[in-house]
């Protein structure tokens, strides 16, 4: 499969540019399976890369010019000058790979120029990552293509800082890096403080398992003032108590904190819903580890939806009748995943169930008015690779 979408990416960058690519590379998007909100909080995530993927063929150039071109979005060919990138200048769908160039060169690596074309099949919208992978496969490949010697966590941060800075978005450190550092089979346990990581295998099929994403179509923007206003509490919460982030707040001592808040009741939500967030990654990755019946996982997904619903209150009326939909049809665990206000919710269920609860949910949202939402598996897979 993956050879075909380099053949069909490089035959049309050639059709543009009038030669073939220097190569072909491919970044996936991500769903988390927990541990939502945290990582712009210091605290811990749990993701794992979906199959679908932005691929990039690229060529470098060496007279400070970037070209760029999509086939997922209508126009020609982008062209602007490297010396003239500047943050929050461009408000399209090119401030996400110029961005990247814009942070490479502001960190002191040579990037001369390149030709780029991409063509992703990450459902934009939807929570699921799409602008993180464009960046990754971008960065991916300039790092091979002007021998910069980055690893992948080093992009990550450089793809982070392009969508904080260039793009102007107050996105965390969890999508880059799941999309840069994934590996098949596994899920991310992922510290945002000091970027340790640690594979956890996380193989479904083989319990008889399981994972649906379920699109609920309903679009966001991270880049909008709901994620903004989000943040900025968190960071209220944490100066009001003293610590550097909300990682910093034991679980144990959760009720003394937010008694210490006195009425600021938004932030004492806010800060409920990092601390307990945190806990509920370690006990999903100690329930994993431990070789147990991942079935046992559910409730903890459960929660977190509950916590994301009501405390960090983030949710919609689509993302909470997936869940409950789900959960009366037999599903063994659900909640929204990502930014909230929209996008997808994730069902873990038993393989035999699996038709009868995209059923139900897709009756459900006939019923209430709703668009038809998207359903389709998320196997874990491989995080950013060079394709050909």
């Amino acid at each position: 499969m993956s050879e075909a979408v380099a053949e069909t990416v490089a035959a049309r960058f050639s059709e543009l540019y009038g030669a073939e690519p220097h190569g072909v590379w491919a970044a996936p998007g991500r769903v988390n399976l927990i541990g939502e909100h945290t990582d712009y909080n210091d605290g811990f995530v749990m993701p794992f890369a979906l199959p679908h993927t932005a691929v990039a063929a690229v060529s470098r150039r060496e007279d400070g010019v970037l070209r760029l071109h999509s086939a997922d979005v209508e126009g020609g060919v982008a062209e602007l000058r490297l010396d003239e990138l500047s943050p929050e200048s461009d408000k399209n769908w090119t401030a996400y790979p110029a961005g990247v160039v814009w942070a490479l060169r502001e960190a002191g690596h040579a990037v001369t120029g390149a030709d780029i074309h991409l063509s992703s099949t990450v459902p934009s919208g939807a929570g699921l990552s799409s602008s993180a992978a464009l960046e990754v496969v971008v960065a991916l490949a300039l790092n091979d293509l002007f021998s910069l010697g980055l690893r992948g966590w080093q992009l990550a941060r450089l793809c982070q800082r392009a969508e904080n800075v260039y793009v102007g978005a107050p996105v965390g450190i969890m999508d880059q890096t799941a999309s840069a550092c994934c590996e098949a089979g596994h899920a991310l346990f992922l510290d945002t403080r000091d970027l340790s990581q640690k594979q956890i295998p996380f193989d479904l099929a083989a319990e008889g398992m399981r994972l649906l994403v379920v699109d609920t179509q309903v679009k966001h923007s991270h880049s909008e003032g709901e994620y903004g206003k989000r943040r900025a509490g968190c960071e209220k919460g944490a100066a009001l108590l003293g610590v550097n982030a909300l990682r910093d707040v034991p679980y144990d001592d959760l009720d003394a904190a937010l008694s210490r808040l006195g009425d600021e009741e938004e932030v004492r939500r806010l800060v409920r819903h990092i601390v307990t967030e945190n806990e509920r990654v370690e006990r999903v990755v100690s329930l994993l580890e431990s070789g147990d019946d991942t079935r046992a996982i559910g409730p903890i997904l459960v929660e977190g939806h509950a916590s994301l619903r009501d405390d960090f209150r983030i949710s919609c009326p689509e993302l909470d009748l997936v869940v409950d939909t789900a959960l009366a049809s037999g599903a063994v665990g659900a909640r929204m995943t990502g930014g909230g206000f929209g996008g997808s919710a994730i069902v873990l269920a038993e393989e035999p169930d699996v038709d009868a609860i995209t059923k139900a949910v897709t009756e459900a949202f006939a019923a209430a008015g709703f668009t038809t939402p998207r359903v389709f598996e998320a196997v874990p897979s491989a995080g950013a690779r060079r394709l050909r």
